[in-house]
């Protein structure tokens, strides 16, 4: 195949005109002669041009198929056909991807290149069409049928035509800047009317498939009529052009030279109908569709009226312009329509998430008010608890449930205000606040929208973004919320905020104080199970190729699982275990290898590796241990207080990381145990003539609070008199130097905690039996809690006899 360029005009009328005097007086008659005689002739496809009868053409080859047949023909004096693809980008063509009509061609000259290719200077004949393609190796050989012009009755009409052509063609010479002089000369020289059409055919600006339109067309009157056509075509864009030169030429200055090619843009613009006018148009258009206010419209009116004022080229044109686009791609008015089937809607919660009856029971009376009233403020939620509950995912499900947009904003990590409010617009690189960003996000003016991770929001040197929430999360004030961008409040009181935290220490107490708190204590180990079969094992299936009976975990073996292998309040390290278990699976299917489909404790502890369980008898063995409750930001967890005895003079040292609030409490135990010696059974002696250290495990975790007050007493009292504290008991509570136990908090987490590790039985401070009994009665099943409300009460319960 030819690899072939576009045709190079000046290179063509060097070579058409360079040709050896011999070479060019080759008669025509003879060439037609040997047409006729010649009955097979050697095909060559060509891309991005078409050749026509009498006009000369270099043709550069570089396939060796193409080289070949130039070679021969040239060497055997055979006249080629050439035929155009009916697609350039095909690189081996077939029969079906050339056109039926060519031109046949005798080669004047073959130049070899020094790359390789040839180059061959070739001149048309007279037309042909395909009758019948011989063979296709080496190259393409075909029968064919020679075609022959048709003439005009009307010959005057036609050699006006052509004088009309000849006329066109100089005049697009002259306005075009990339057709050499040497163009003027061979059309004023040619002395042939056909050789002239055929001539201008050839070099003029047109398509591929023009030029084949044209060399098909047998009329010669016709043909000449639509190369007047396009002509005329190119004609006026090259005026269009050579206007829009010129108009952009007066207005440059010595000043302006560099923006030259900028205010070319801007007088193509003008000629095409765009430009500051067109934008305003469809900034126009866009508002129709809004529904807002007469302030709002008259706001933008206002901004709408200084874009037009501004030069399109102008920096702060496209500043303005970004603002009326964020603008009106608010949903001004427009919000979604609330479902009201509440019995549905506790389906969709009850499908998605198992458990978590408070927030499913607050979403359901939400959207009993909204039914009855149907005008109400939507609510502030705050989801509080351990990682892993689902809290973030709930509000997907809530949004579902209400048949809402849902839109999550990640707060972790947020340190500068105007992520929350926006910047000014007159700032470089300015933008609106998230908050406007998310409702623009979701299209509707009622999304539901989570603020993820409120408890981690930082606070720099550019503002604080918690006191800019206070705004966008109180009921009475975020029905005008201001962002800086938009320079004008926005209604949010229908957007149902529901923010996630771990913990509500760190969001400072204006902003909890607008939030309705609900918190989300662990699951239970049965509750985890549950959760596992209706979601986890079939997500970790569908994320690992696999199918419904591909492995089967039975209620033995998730709870082993649980026991053995995680230890969390939520379930997403139950969730990475039975991925890891998911994977093993693909591995032995693609592997092609045997395996039980229902994975046993054993196999589990082979893919997950060796369980490590606390045992509580070991530990909690020997005088001075006791088992505590402590409450962490990942939810409830136990501790280990160990207290030893040393000769001495009744000193106290504590190690453990331990805070102020957590050495106090070991110092009032002991003060305490000083003063109640002879009742809790301690001779004086024992207390003068020994130190006491407390140590609470996991020293490289920081610890503190008043909670473990009563532990730390009962770990004392058990080494001064040599007694262990009874197996599988746990405790938390805070004392005071009179010997009473004060409540605390974080009961429900401490609570499942202890469940989770096997603890029997449990101690609390007696005011701490109302958050006991808010507790579901399944979760403690199993767990025998005691109330207390002295210091003595826990000695007797807790030392063995």
């Amino acid at each position: 195949m030819i690899e072939f360029e576009d045709i190079d005009l000046g290179e063509m009328l060097d070579a058409e005109f360079s040709i050896v005097a011999e070479e060019l007086n080759l008669s025509d008659t003879e060439d037609k002669q040997q047409s006729d005689t010649q009955k097979v002739f050697p095909i060559l496809p060509v891309r991005n041009m078409v050749m026509f009868p009498n006009v000369v053409i270099p043709i550069t080859a570089g396939r060796e198929q193409s080289k070949k047949l130039l070679e021969e023909a040239q060497k055997n004096n055979n006249i080629i056909g050439i035929i155009s693809q009916k697609n350039s980008n095909v690189e081996n063509p077939e029969e079906n991807d050339l056109f039926k009509v060519g031109t046949l061609a005798r080669i004047v000259k073959i130049i070899v290149l020094p790359e390789g290719n040839i180059t061959a200077i070739t001149k048309g004949i007279q037309r042909f069409k395909t009758k019948k393609f011989v063979s296709s190796s080496p190259y393409f050989t075909a029968e064919i049928d020679t075609l022959k012009d048709s003439g005009t009755k009307n010959r005057d009409e036609y050699e006006a035509l052509l004088e009309n052509i000849k006329d066109l063609a100089l005049k697009i010479i002259k306005l075009d800047p990339n057709i050499p002089n040497a163009a003027n000369f061979a059309i004023n020289n040619m002395g042939n009317n056909e050789d002239l059409l055929n001539f201008i055919c050839t070099n003029a600006n047109f398509s591929s498939l023009q030029k084949q339109n044209l060399l098909e067309e047998k009329s010669l009157m016709k043909r000449a009529q639509k190369c007047y056509e396009l002509m005329h075509d190119d004609f006026r864009k090259l005026q269009l052009r050579d206007q829009i030169h010129q108009k952009t030429s007066k207005d440059l200055d010595k000043q302006q030279r560099e923006y030259f090619l900028n205010q070319q843009m801007k007088t193509i613009q003008e000629e095409l109908g765009g430009g500051a006018e067109s934008d305003a148009d469809e900034l126009r258009e866009k508002a129709k569709k809004l529904h807002w206010t007469t302030e709002v419209q008259d706001h933008f009116e206002k901004e709408l009226a200084r874009l037009q004022r501004q030069h399109p080229n102008s920096p702060d044109y496209n500043v303005q312009r970004n603002y009326l686009d964020f603008f009106t791609d608010l949903p001004w008015g427009n919000y979604s329509k609330d479902t009201f089937d509440i019995v549905k809607a506790e389906k969709v919660l009850d499908k998605a998430h198992f458990g978590l009856e408070d927030i499913k029971k607050r979403i359901l009376e939400h959207m009993a008010v909204l039914k009855l009233k149907n005008n109400m403020k939507s609510p502030i939620l705050c989801l509080v608890g351990p990682p892993g509950v689902g809290k973030t995912s709930l509000g997907k499900s809530v949004a579902d449930a209400l048949s809402r947009k849902y839109v999550r904003v990640s707060l972790g990590g947020l340190h500068d205000e105007s992520e929350v409010r926006g910047h000014r617009k007159t700032y470089i690189g300015a933008m609106a606040g998230r908050i406007l960003q998310s409702v623009k996000k979701s299209g509707t003016s009622n999304p539901v929208i989570v603020l993820d991770e409120i408890d981690k929001i930082g606070q720099g040197i550019h503002g604080d973004p918690s006191s800019a929430l206070l705004e966008v999360l109180d009921p009475e004030q975020n029905n005008a919320f201001y962002d800086n961008y938009l320079e004008m409040g926005y209604d949010l009181s229908k957007v149902m905020f529901i923010a996630t935290a771990n913990t509500l220490s760190t969001i400072q107490g204006p902003l909890l104080d607008r939030m309705e708190i609900i918190e989300i204590a662990g699951y239970t180990l049965e509750e985890k199970i549950e959760i596992a079969k209706r979601h986890l094992i079939k997500k970790q299936q569908e994320e690992n190729g696999l199918n419904r009976t591909s492995f089967k975990l039975g209620n033995p073996e998730l709870k082993h699982i649980i026991d053995a292998h995680t230890s969390e309040s939520g379930v997403r390290t139950l969730d990475k275990r039975i991925a890891a278990i998911s994977r093993w699976v693909a591995l032995q299917t693609a592997m092609e290898k045997d395996y039980d489909p229902k994975i046993s404790v054993k196999k589990i502890d082979e893919i997950l590796g060796v369980p490590r369980p606390r045992s509580l008898s070991e530990i909690t063995g020997v005088p001075g241990v006791v088992t505590g409750l402590a409450w962490t930001s990942v939810g409830g967890d136990i501790l280990f207080i160990e207290s030893i005895l040393s000769s001495g003079k009744g000193n106290l040292t504590m190690t453990g990381n331990l805070g102020n609030v957590m050495k106090e409490s070991a110092t009032i135990a002991l003060e305490y145990i000083k003063a109640k010696h002879e009742d809790l059974g301690i001779s004086k002696e024992d207390i003068e003539t020994h130190n006491i250290h407390v140590h609470v495990p996991e020293g490289a975790t920081p610890k503190d609070g008043p909670s473990a007050g009563i532990a730390m007493l009962t770990s004392m009292v058990s080494s001064f008199k040599n007694k262990k504290v009874k197996p599988h008991l746990a405790m938390t509570g805070e004392i005071t130097l009179r010997g009473k136990v004060l409540p605390v908090g974080g009961i429900k987490e401490k609570l499942l905690a202890a469940t989770r590790a096997g603890i029997k039985e449990v101690i609390l401070c007696d005011a701490n039996r109302m958050d006991v009994e808010k507790i579901k009665k399944d979760y403690l099943k199993n767990l025998k809690i005691s109330y207390v409300k002295r210091m003595s009460d826990v000695i007797d319960l807790a030392i063995e006899n």
